[in-house]
C-alpha cells in the first residue's frame, strides 16, 4: 500500500456556552500533526447552524438531499475526510444533541471511513458517550477504531494555558489511536477508490 497523506477531520461535538471542547481538540490536533501522516482539519460544529428538524427523506435514502445552504461547508469537509476523530463531552451519560444532528444530516460522508474518539467529562472521561457513538456510527457503515483517548476530570488534567500537566500517557494513547486510524484510513480509502461503497 502506498504511503499517502490522509485527511483527518477532528470534529468538536459540543456547542454549549463555556465548553472545553476546543481546548481538547487543539491538543489532539497538535498530536495528529506531529504524527506526520495526516492533514488535519478541525471542524467546530459551533460554526454551523444544525437544525434538529430532519428532512422528510433521510440521507440514507437520498444522499444528495437538499440541506440548508449554511450546512454546505460542513458537508464538504466531512465528505473530503478520509478519517474522523470526534471530540465529545458526556451529557447525562450520552453525547451532545449537536453531534447527533450533525451525524443524522449526513450518511455517505461517514461510510467506509474510520472514526476515533477523544472523550472528556467528570468521572467517566466521556466513555459512556463514546460507547453510544460507536453504535450510532456503526449504523452508518463507519468503522470505529478500538482505542480512544479519555480525560476523566479533565479540569484537573489541563493547565489554564490548555496544556496537559502530565502529557506522556495521553500522548501515548493518542499515538496508538492515530496509528490505527492511519492503517484503516489508508485501507478504506484504497477500497473506496477501487469500488464505490454500497450497503
Amino acid at each position: 500500500m502506498s504511503q499517502q497523506t490522509l485527511r483527518l477531520a477532528v470534529v468538536i461535538g459540543s456547542v454549549r456556552e463555556g465548553r472545553f471542547g476546543p481546548v481538547v481538540a487543539e491538543w489532539f490536533a497538535a498530536r495528529a500533526r506531529e504524527h506526520g501522516r495526516f492533514t488535519v482539519d478541525v471542524v467546530d460544529l459551533a460554526d454551523t447552524p444544525l437544525p434538529l428538524e430532519l428532512p422528510p427523506v433521510p440521507p440514507a435514502v437520498r444522499p444528495d438531499m437538499d440541506r440548508p445552504a449554511s450546512m454546505a461547508p460542513l458537508t464538504e469537509r466531512l465528505s473530503a475526510a478520509d478519517a474522523f476523530v470526534v471530540v465529545t463531552p458526556e451529557y447525562n451519560r450520552s453525547f451532545p444533541a449537536s453531534l447527533k444532528a450533525a451525524i443524522d444530516w449526513h450518511f455517505t460522508e461517514w461510510q467506509a471511513k474510520p472514526v476515533g474518539f477523544v472523550g472528556y467529562s467528570g468521572g467517566s472521561g466521556g466513555l459512556l458517550a463514546i460507547e453510544q457513538l460507536r453504535q450510532v456510527l456503526g449504523e452508518l457503515h463507519a468503522h470505529t477504531v478500538r482505542d480512544c483517548v479519555s480525560f476523566p476530570r479533565y479540569y484537573q488534567l489541563f493547565a489554564p494555558d490548555g496544556t496537559l500537566r502530565e502529557p506522556e500517557e495521553p500522548a501515548g494513547a493518542a499515538k496508538v489511536m492515530l496509528d490505527s486510524l492511519q492503517w484503516w484510513a489508508a485501507a478504506l480509502s484504497e477500497g473506496r477508490r477501487a469500488r464505490p461503497f454500497t450497503a
